[in-house]
C-alpha cells in the first residue's frame, strides 16, 4: 500500500524502535515515531511496539508500559482491527494489555539467549504474515532473558484449535515456552505478539546468516510488506 504510515512506539527503555522503523521504511511504507506518553495515534494505518526493556522492566515485563497513555489508544484501535505488531518486549505489553493471552516468564535455564533462531510458520492468515508460506522455515534473531510463552492449557488449546499459534521455535526450544510457541495472533488476526527479531532480518549484509552467504538473511522483512497487502485489503 504506497503512502501507508504505520507508528513505531518507544518506551522508556526501548532498544529496537529505530531498527524497527528502519525495516517499516524497507518495505515501502513511512515509520512514524511515536512516545509512549502520546494521546493519539496520528491518524496511522499500523502500530508496531518494539523490544526493549520498558520501564526497566522492574515489575514484570511489559506491566509497567500497559498502563502508558498511548496503549490505550492502541488497544481500542486493534479491536477495531488495526494492525498491532509485538516484538519481544512488545510481546509481553501485548499480553499485559490483554490483546494477546497467556504471559512471557523469565527462560527455563535462568540465562539470557541471543541466537539466530529458525521458526516454523503456522500461520499465513494473520495481517503480519500473509507473505510468508505455511509450513516453511525462517530465521530471525532471537534475544531474550524473559522469553518463556506460557499459559493454562486451555488457553492453548484453543490458541492451537483456532490457528491462532502463529510461529513455533524450530531445531529446539530456546526459551522453554510451552509447546514451543514462538509467536501467537488474536482470534481476528490483526494482533500478533513473537519474540524473535523480524526487524534484524531486512536487509543483506545485516541479517542472519545464510549457507554460503553471511548476514544475508532478510527472511523478517516479510512480515513488514505483509501488513502492506492487508491494508489494502481492509
Amino acid at each position: 500500500m504506497n503512502g501507508a504510515r504505520i507508528g513505531v512506539v518507544t518506551f522508556p527503555g526501548s532498544l529496537d524502535d529505530r531498527d524497527a522503523q528502519r525495516a517499516v521504511r524497507l518495505a515501502g511504507a513511512e515509520p512514524v515515531a511515536l512516545w509512549h506518553a502520546d494521546e493519539d495515534l496520528r491518524g496511522v494505518d499500523a502500530v508496531v511496539l518494539p523490544g526493549g526493556f520498558s520501564y526497566g522492566d522492574y515489575l514484570r515485563c511489559g506491566a509497567i508500559a500497559r498502563f502508558a497513555p498511548v496503549m490505550g489508544e492502541v488497544v481500542a484501535a486493534a479491536e477495531t482491527g488495526l494492525p498491532v505488531l509485538g516484538i519481544c518486549n512488545g510481546f509481553q505489553i501485548l499480553c499485559e494489555a490483554h490483546l494477546l493471552p497467556g504471559a512471557l516468564i523469565r527462560n527455563d535455564h535462568q540465562l539470557f539467549v541471543c541466537r539466530d533462531q529458525d521458526l516454523r510458520v503456522t500461520s499465513t492468515s494473520t495481517a503480519w504474515t500473509s507473505d510468508l508460506e505455511l509450513g516453511e522455515v525462517i530465521t530471525v534473531p532471537l534475544k531474550n532473558g524473559e522469553g518463556g510463552y506460557v499459559a493454562d492449557e486451555d488457553t492453548l488449546d484453543r490458541l492451537e484449535g483456532e490457528g491462532r499459534v502463529v510461529f513455533r521455535y524450530e531445531g529446539g526450544n530456546p526459551n522453554g515456552s510451552l509447546r514451543d510457541i514462538a509467536g501467537i495472533a488474536n482470534a481476528r488476526g490483526n494482533v500478533v505478539g513473537l519474540m524473535p527479531h523480524p526487524e534484524h532480518a531486512v536487509e543483506p549484509g545485516f541479517g542472519p546468516d545464510e549457507p554460503g552467504r553471511p548476514r544475508a538473511g532478510t527472511d523478517g522483512l516479510r512480515l513488514f510488506t505483509s501488513v502492506l497487502g492487508s491494508l489494502v485489503s481492509r
